[in-house]
C-alpha cells in the first residue's frame, strides 16, 4: 500500500512522530541540512548577483539516495523541519533534491509534538515559503563572506587557524569594551547618612533621602561631617506616614534568550547545553515508557500564548493552589522589541497532566530541571500577582532635609507560589519592617546620626546570561544562534571563563583591536543590528535578498582592499619588541603570535629562523573552585600534559584533569582527559563514577552529518593520516569538517 512520506531533520523527533501517525505514514530524517555551501571555496559568485552553489554536504549520500527510495513510492510527500527559517531552507533543499512535483510535496509545521500538533500541522499543509528561505540564505552567504574574507586577513597579521564571525566579532567586541571599562574605571568617593531614632517605644532607622528637594550628593568627609554637626541641632519630626498595597506581575513565559538566560542563572547550563536540552524536550522524551514531546518549539522570540494553552495553564493552577492564584481573565503578553519573530508561541509546557513532579525520575536531572524551570515559568505567568504591604515614613529635620524609612511585608505570594518551586527557587525580596507606633506630627529622639562612606563600583563583568540578554536588547543575532556564537568565543580562546564572568584572553583582545582598527563599519553593533533588522524585513518581503547583501558587501570590499596591501606591516606592528639579541645572528628578538599562543623570533626572519618559547608564565587562572579547600583552581602543565591544580598547593594537593569542552552523550556532563593505570590516555565523563562513559580516542564538538550522533572522534592510521569517525554509524569524515568553521566562524 502507497504511503505518505514524512520527512524531518531529526532522528529522535522522526521516532516520536512515528509513533503518532502509525502505518499509513512512513517517517524519516534527513539528520539536518543536507546541502550547503562547499567547504573549501567561496561558493559564492559575487559577480552574478552573489549566486550560491550548494553541494551535498560529505556524507549524506547514503541518507539522500534513502529518502529519494522512499519518495518514489509515496502519494504524497511532506515536509516537517523545524518551523523556523533554518527549517525551512532544510526543506527547501531537501524539495529540490528529490526533485519532486511541486503539486504532491508539501510543507507542514508542527509548532509542538504532540498528537494534536501533528494532526493540526497535517491538516494545513501548504507551500515552501521562499522569503524565508531567502532570508536564511541572505544570512549564511553574509557569514559565508566575512568568514571566508576576514578570517585570512587574520591568518596574514597573527596567525593561520584564527576566525572572524560577522557577529561574533561582535559579541566579542562588546566583552572587550566592557573589560577595557573596567581596567579604566576610577571610583569616586561618596556618603550617606543614617539616623537612629526612637519612637514612643520602638527604635529605627531612617535614611537621608533628600536635601532641599534634591537627591543627597556628598562627596567626602568634610561634607559629610558638615551635614552631621547642623542635624545634631535640629528636630526630628515624622512628616508623613504612607500606606498602601503594592502589586507585583509576573514575567513573561520564557522566549529562546529568556531560557537561556534564566538557565544560565539559575542552572549554571552554558547556552548550548540549555538549547541541546530544550530541543530533545520539545522532539520527545521517553516518560512512562512512551515518547513525547513535552514543549512547544524552543526558537522564538514571541510571548504569546494560543488559547488552549492559556487554558490549560488555567486548569492546572487551579487544581495545584485553587481559584484564589488565578486572576479573572488569561494574561497575555505584549513584546516591547520592534522586530519579533511571533510566528510560534512562547516557549511552554504542552502535556498538562505531566506536570514536573510527576516525571521526576524519569529523565535525566539536567532535563527535569530544565523542564520544572519552563513549566513553572509559564504557570507563574498566568497566576495572580503577589501584594505587599508598604509603608513610608517621612522625617524632616530642619527645613531642608528628609529622611526616609519603609518596610515591605508579602501578604499574599501570588505566582511567587510557583517560582518556589522552579530549580534553586528565587530570589525574594527581603522584608523590612518599620514602627507601627509613630504618628504624623510626632518629634523623635535622635540616638545617633551615622555617615557610611561608599565608592563607586565599576560595571560588572558579562556573564553568559548578561550577554546573551545584551546581544538580545541590541538586535545582535538571532537568540537561536546565541549558545554557537559564545561556544565558538570559547573553543577560539578568545574567551575564558572567570567563575561566571567572561573575561577576554590575550588573543581575544588582540584579535578584536585587528578588527575593530581595520574593520569599524562592520564590526558594530549598529551595523550588526541594521543587518539583522534587514534580513527580517527579507522573511516579510519587504526586502530583496541581493540587494541587502549588496548593501553589505559595497562597505565590506572596499575595507578589505584597504587592508590587503598592509598586511605585513599591520602585522610587524603586533611584534613586541624585548631587547634580547638572537644568538645566532645579533639582531633583536621579538615577541611574535603562533598557534600555541606568543614566542621569541629573530626579526631578521626569513634570513635568520630561531625561535624560542618565551618564560614560563604564571599559572592560569581558570574560575574554578577547588573542591576540597575552596581556593581557585589553576592550569598547569606537567610530564603527560596540561591539568587543573589547587592554587594553595603544596597545602592542597587536589587536581583534576581539563576538560576538552565535548559534552557527554549519555548524562550531559563534561568529557575530560585520563590515564589509566599503566598512563594509556582515555576520555571519559567527568561524572565518574556515577557515568561510565568513556572512550579511547579523542571526542571533537561535531555532529555526525550521517546518522545526527552528537560527537565523532579523532583517528589517525597510515594509509589515511587523520581522519574523523563516528562511532555510531562508522562513517569516516576528512578533519576539514572540524575545521572549516576555522575560516568561517560562527555568524
Amino acid at each position: 500500500m502507497t504511503k505518505n512520506l514524512l520527512i524531518v531533520e531529526s532522528p529522535s523527533k522522526a521516532k516520536t512522530l512515528q509513533k503518532y501517525l502509525g502505518k499509513n505514514y512512513t517517517v524519516k530524517s534527513s539528520v539536518g541540512h543536507i546541502r550547503d555551501l562547499p567547504p573549501k571555496k567561496l561558493g559564492i559568485d559575487i559577480e552574478n548577483d552573489f549566486q550560491p552553489t550548494y553541494v551535498t554536504i560529505r556524507g549524506k549520500g547514503k541518507i539522500i539516495k534513502q529518502l529519494k527510495e522512499a519518495a518514489k513510492n509515496s502519494e504524497a510527500i511532506y515536509l516537517g523541519t523545524d518551523p523556523d527559517r533554518e527549517g525551512e531552507a532544510i526543506a527547501w533543499h531537501i524539495a529540490n533534491t528529490l526533485n519532486g512535483k511541486k503539486h504532491d510535496v508539501y510543507r507542514v509545521l508542527f509548532h509542538e509534538i504532540t498528537k494534536q500538533g501533528v494532526r493540526q500541522g497535517l491538516e494545513n499543509p501548504h507551500s515552501i515559503d521562499e522569503r524565508l528561505v531567502n532570508a536564511q540564505q541572505a544570512r549564511r552567504i553574509l557569514d559565508r563572506l566575512v568568514g571566508y574574507k576576514v578570517s585570512p586577513f587574520l591568518w596574514k597579521t597573527l596567525y593561520r587557524g584564527l576566525s572572524a564571525g560577522r557577529v561574533q566579532s561582535v559579541a566579542l567586541r562588546i566583552i572587550v569594551e566592557r573589560e577595557r571599562e573596567i581596567e579604566a574605571f576610577v571610583p569616586d568617593e561618596y556618603w550617606s547618612i543614617h539616623a537612629h531614632l526612637h519612637g514612643k517605644s520602638e527604635a529605627f532607622t531612617a535614611d537621608l533621602h533628600k536635601v532641599r528637594g534634591e537627591d543627597p550628593e556628598i562627596g567626602s568627609e568634610d561634607e559629610a561631617q558638615g551635614i552631621l554637626d547642623y542635624l545634631n541641632d535640629q528636630s526630628f519630626v515624622v512628616d508623613s506616614i504612607k500606606k498602601k498595597t503594592v502589586s507585583r506581575n509576573p514575567y513573561p513565559p520564557y522566549t529562546t534568550s529568556t531560557l537561556q538566560q534564566d538557565a544560565a542563572y539559575k542552572l549554571s547550563f552554558s547556552p548550548k547545553k540549555t538549547m541541546a536540552i530544550a530541543q530533545q524536550l520539545y522532539e520527545g522524551m521517553s516518560v512512562g515508557g512512551e515518547t513525547v514531546g513535552l514543549i512547544t518549539y524552543m526558537r522564538t522570540d514571541s510571548t504569546r500564548l494560543a488559547n488552549e494553552a492559556l487554558n490549560g495553564a488555567r486548569q492546572a493552577i487551579k487544581g495545584w493552589v485553587g481559584d484564589r492564584y488565578l486572576p479573572k481573565k488569561p494574561r497575555q503578553f505584549t513584546s516591547k522589541k520592534g522586530q519579533v519573530q511571533d510566528a510560534h508561541e512562547a516557549i511552554r509546557p504542552t502535556q498538562w497532566n505531566l506536570p514536573p513532579q510527576k516525571v521526576k525520575g524519569q529523565m535525566p536531572p539536567d532535563a527535569y530541571k530544565l523542564y520544572s524551570l519552563i513549566w513553572y515559568r509559564l504557570l507563574g505567568s498566568q497566576m495572580s500577582p503577589a501584594k505587599y504591604a508598604q509603608t513610608t515614613i517621612d522625617i524632616t529635620a530642619g527645613e531642608d532635609y528628609l529622611f526616609r524609612c519603609s518596610g515591605s511585608i508579602l501578604r499574599f505570594k501570588g505566582y511567587l507560589k510557583a517560582y518556589e518551586r522552579m530549580p534553586n527557587g528565587y530570589d525574594p525580596e527581603e522584608e523590612t519592617t518599620v514602627p507601627e507606633d509613630v504618628s504624623e506630627g510626632e518629634v523623635l529622639t535622635l540616638n545617633e546620626l551615622e555617615p557610611k562612606q561608599h565608592f563607586t563600583k565599576p560595571p560588572a563583568h558579562y556573564n553568559e546570561s548578561s550577554l546573551i540578554k545584551t546581544l538580545d536588547s541590541e538586535g545582535i543575532g538571532r537568540p537561536s544562534t546565541y549558545s554557537q556564537i559564545i561556544s565558538t568565543l570559547y573553543d577560539r580562546d578568545y574567551v575564558r571563563r572567570d567563575g561566571r564572568h567572561l573575561i577576554p584572553t590575550e588573543l581575544g583582545l588582540t584579535v578584536n583591536d585587528v578588527l575593530v582598527k581595520y574593520f569599524p563599519e562592520i564590526f558594530n553593533t549598529e551595523f550588526t543590528a541594521r543587518m539583522e533588522s534587514d534580513l527580517d524585513k527579507i522573511e516579510e518581503g519587504d526586502d530583496d535578498w541581493v540587494e541587502v547583501v549588496k548593501e553589505f558587501y559595497e562597505p565590506f570590499r572596499q575595507s578589505l582592499e584597504a587592508v590587503e596591501s598592509k598586511s605585513k606591516d599591520i602585522r610587524k606592528s603586533l611584534q613586541e619588541k624585548t631587547g634580547e639579541t638572537c644568538e645566532k645572528c645579533g639582531r633583536e628578538m621579538v615577541i611574535k603570535w603562533g598557534r600555541n599562543g606568543k614566542f621569541l623570533a629573530c626579526s631578521g626572519f626569513p634570513e635568520c629562523k630561531n625561535t624560542k618559547p618565551l618564560k614560563e608564565d604564571e599559572p592560569e587562572e581558570t574560575g574554578e573552585t577547588c573542591e576540597k579547600c575552596g581556593a581557585p583552581m589553576v592550569k598547569k602543565s606537567g610530564r603527560y600534559g596540561s591539568f587543573l591544580a589547587c592554587s594553595n598547593y603544596p597545602e592542597c594537593k587536589f587536581t583534576k584533569p581539563v576538560p576538552i569542552h565535548v559534552t557527554c552523550p549519555e548524562d550531559g556532563g563534561e568529557i575530560v582527559e585520563r590515564q589509566t593505570r599503566k598512563g594509556k590516555v582515555f576520555y571519559g565523563c567527568s561524572n565518574y563514577p556515577d557515568c561510565k562513559f568513556a572512550v579511547w580516542d579523542k571526542p571533537v564538538d561535531v555532529e555526525c552529518p550521517s546518522c545526527g550522533a552528537s560527537y565523532l572522534v579523532e583517528k589517525h592510521t597510515k594509509s589515511k593520516g587523520d581522519f574523523l569517525r563516528c562511532l555510531q554509524c562508522k562513517d569516516e569524515f576528512s578533519m576539514e569538517l572540524a575545521q572549516d568553521e576555522e575560516a568561517e566562524g560562527v555568524n
